[in-house]
This record gives structure tokens, C-alpha cells and sequence, in this order.
């Protein structure tokens, strides 16, 4: 009699349960992907938290013993080998993300994640210079797809998912979760938002940076320590310091392109490509003599915002980037972006009287968001790094230069859903 009552009041339960859904199907939307979030988000801010630790472990065993540098080259071979027999199909990086999301088509492959963390590893270790980026997006994604087919997820599911994912991998990755969230929106499709996936991106965001934390990981912590009141005069300024911004932005986007080109069209064999940007990279360590321009570079970070820097540092970091990179190194160029924009903002030190910390605070966003197209996702990043007194500051900044980065992209695969300028206006469809 009472195992009766229990399946009836159970019964009773799932009808009402039924009911609701039908009448409010938006709590439906909450209730399902909120538990999908919760199982990608806790696999990935694990995944993050494991992969920070790691490579902080080899950014110091590198710097402990400068001399393993000299095998950079054959890292870069190993690497070269490694994708060109087991990992053609997850080559692509970060552009297989946004081409299934435009356009779902097979899961993404799993393989994806190991292949990336191992070359991301070897070309840290090694002394390339790269960021963590690239790595913590296309692991968080490759992860996340694994569920889809369990789950039965429809393709516009599907990219909501990967959507996730992204803002999972970046806001876990950095520390800045809503940074993260909006990143994940922002840029699959340049000009416009997908609001469907703004709950879901928010969520797995916040959980995978509370499952990183919770695994003893730490982030940088950076300062700005005055911020000067708002006058025409210094949003003069502002606007002055994101036309450099933009310009760099462009610049970084259009030569990394055109170098990677160049070693495809000049070296036949694919592994051959990174072991000979390792030679380049490797020979332009020695006759600089220091380390300052490989690895992530957190310490001339750190040090752009409290001290004046040599004016060349971002031109010399954006040159050994771009070669590491384009020739086939794995990491992304998120961090060494910061380093540039950061280093930027400091060298503009020198004729736009802003406080140096500031410049170097407006830097580090801006010239991600003239990369990127990403100009909300970076303004949020900035306020949760630095704190809100900026925020007029950063704004100004990322916005100009995500107008004057004019339609170039890092991603290949970014696709323009609102073209900046009126001269680029085009009807597209999308989703």
C-alpha cells in the first residue's frame, strides 16, 4: 500500500513537473541547460585547472634551465609530425570550433584536446612564445562535444553547447568568468549576439571558474592604482591611445596570416614548418640575449604597469609570436596579445600623459579586442581584472580599436554578422 502511494505522489510529481514545463517553457530552458553546464563546466574547469598548473610548472623548469631551449627546434618538429599524421582533422584549432558552430556538422574529434595540450606543453617548455588561449578553448570545446550525441542535442543545441564551451574554457582559463561568457557569444559572429545561448554561456562559465579556483589555481592579479578623473581632454586621449591599439591590432592579425602563409607556400613538408621556425626563434633568443619575448611573459606584463619599458618590447614580442605561431607552434595568441598591448600602452607613456599603469591596463584589452572583434567581452575582462574605475578608460579603447582593426581577424574562421563600417554593409543570414 505505502510503495502504491510513493509511485502515485512520484506520478503526481512528473505530471506537474509536465504541466509546468508546457505552460513556462523558459524554466524548461533553465532547468535543462543548466544541468548540461553543470557536467561541462566541472569537466571543464578541471581540465583548465590541470592544464594552468602543468604549464606553470613548465614556464618554470624553462626559465630554471634556459638551456633546454636549444631543443625548440626539435619540439617544433615533434609537434609537426604529430598533427600532420594523427591530427589533420583538429589542425585547424580554434577555427574547427567556429565552423561548427556556423556549421555543426561531426562531432568534434576528442583527440583534439590531448593533441593540443601536448604541443602546447612542448612549445612552453621549449621556449616558443604562445599563449594558453587557444589551448584552454579548443580543450574545453573537444570535451563538451563528446556529450552532444548522448545528450541528443539538435545542431542549434549543439551550437549552444560549443558556445559554452568557449565561454567555459576562456573564463576558467583567465579568472574573468562573465568576460568569458560574452567572449563565447561575441565571437563566433562579429556584430551580433546569439541571446539564445546567453544563460547556458553564463553558467558554464561561472561553474568551470569556480571548479578551477576550487582546485588551488591561481591567476595573475594585476593593479591600477589611479585613475584619473573623466575630462574631454583625457577621453581625447583614450581615443588617441585606441587608433595605436587598432592599428597594432590590424597589423598583428594581417601578418600572422601572411607569415603562415609564406611558410606553407615556401616548405612542402608540414613538420619541417615549426622546426624551422624554431631555428628562427631560437637564434633571435640568442642574439637578443634574454627570455623576456618568449613563453607567456607575465613578468614584463606585470612590470608595464608599474615601470617604464624599452619602447620596442611589443614589436620584438610580436615578431617572435608571430613566427612561433605561424610556423606551427601550438598555444594561442590571447597572452602574448595582453603582453603586446600592455607593452604598447606603456611605450605610449612617453607623449600621452595618462597614467602609465592605466595606458598599460587600456593596452592589454584593447589590442585583444582590435584582434578578436570581441570590444564587450574585453571591456568586461577589464573591469573584473582591474576594477570599475576604469571602465570609461577601457571602453573608449576597445571600442576604437575594434573599429579601426577594420575586417581583419586572428580567427580565419570569424564570420562578419555586421560589418563595422556602412561602406561593408551586406545582408547575412545567420542561424
Amino acid at each position: 500500500m505505502f510503495k502504491k502511494s510513493k509511485k502515485s505522489v512520484f506520478r503526481i510529481l512528473l505530471i506537474l513537473i509536465r504541466l509546468l514545463f508546457r505552460k513556462y517553457p523558459f524554466v524548461f530552458f533553465i532547468v535543462k541547460w543548466l544541468f548540461i553546464t553543470s557536467i561541462i563546466g566541472i569537466c571543464i574547469g578541471a581540465a583548465s585547472a590541470f592544464f594552468l598548473q602543468t604549464l606553470e610548472w613548465a614556464t618554470q623548469f624553462r626559465e630554471n634551465h634556459l638551456w633546454i631551449i636549444i631543443f625548440l627546434p626539435l619540439g617544433g618538429f615533434l609537434i609537426g609530425l604529430l598533427y600532420h599524421y594523427f591530427g589533420k582533422d583538429v589542425e585547424a584549432g580554434n577555427n574547427l570550433l567556429l565552423e561548427n558552430i556556423h556549421q555543426p556538422s561531426k562531432t568534434i574529434p576528442f583527440k583534439m584536446a590531448p593533441f593540443v595540450y601536448l604541443g602546447t606543453m612542448m612549445t612552453h617548455l621549449f621556449g616558443g612564445s604562445a599563449g594558453r588561449e587557444g589551448t584552454a578553448l579548443q580543450m574545453a570545446a573537444s570535451i563538451a562535444d563528446q556529450f552532444s550525441k548522448p545528450l541528443k542535442l539538435s545542431k542549434d543545441e549543439r551550437r549552444i553547447l560549443i558556445i559554452s564551451a568557449i565561454a567555459a574554457g576562456f573564463g576558467s582559463v583567465f579568472g574573468t568568468p562573465l568576460a568569458g561568457a560574452i567572449f563565447g557569444l561575441e565571437v563566433s559572429l562579429t556584430g551580433k549576439i546569439k541571446y539564445k545561448a546567453l544563460f547556458p554561456a553564463i553558467s558554464a562559465s561561472l561553474i568551470a571558474d569556480w571548479v578551477t579556483k576550487s582546485l588551488n589555481t591561481h591567476h595573475t592579479h594585476y593593479l591600477i592604482n589611479f585613475v584619473p578623473s573623466i575630462s574631454f581632454l583625457n577621453i581625447l586621449y583614450a581615443v588617441a591611445a585606441g587608433l595605436f591599439f587598432g592599428i597594432c591590432a590590424a597589423l598583428f592579425s594581417k601578418i600572422i596570416h601572411k607569415t603562415g602563409n609564406l611558410f606553407k607556400s615556401k616548405i612542402s613538408y608540414p613538420p619541417f614548418r615549426p622546426l624551422i621556425g624554431g631555428i628562427i626563434v631560437l637564434l633571435s633568443v640568442w642574439l637578443m640575449g634574454t627570455s623576456k619575448y618568449i613563453g607567456l611573459g607575465i613578468p614584463t606584463i606585470l612590470d608595464s604597469f608599474s615601470e617604464e619599458l624599452p619602447a620596442y618590447d611589443f614589436a620584438l614580442k610580436a615578431i617572435i609570436t608571430i613566427i612561433t605561431l605561424a610556423s606551427g607552434f601550438k598555444g594561442g595568441e590571447v597572452t602574448p596579445l595582453f603582453f603586446i598591448g600592455a607593452t604598447l600602452g606603456n611605450a605610449l607613456g612617453y607623449f600621452i600623459p595618462l597614467p602609465l599603469a592605466l595606458l598599460a591596463g587600456m593596452g592589454f584589452v584593447a589590442v585583444f579586442a582590435g584582434a578578436t572583434n570581441t570590444p564587450i567581452a574585453c571591456s568586461i575582462m577589464a573591469i573584473e581584472l582591474f576594477g570599475y574605475e576604469c571602465a570609461v578608460y577601457v571602453i573608449i579603447a576597445c571600442v576604437v580599436s575594434y573599429l579601426l582593426s577594420g575586417q581583419n581577424s586572428i580567427y580565419k574562421s570569424q564570420i562578419l554578422g555586421k560589418s563595422k563600417h556602412k561602406r561593408y554593409w551586406k545582408k547575412e543570414e545567420y542561424l
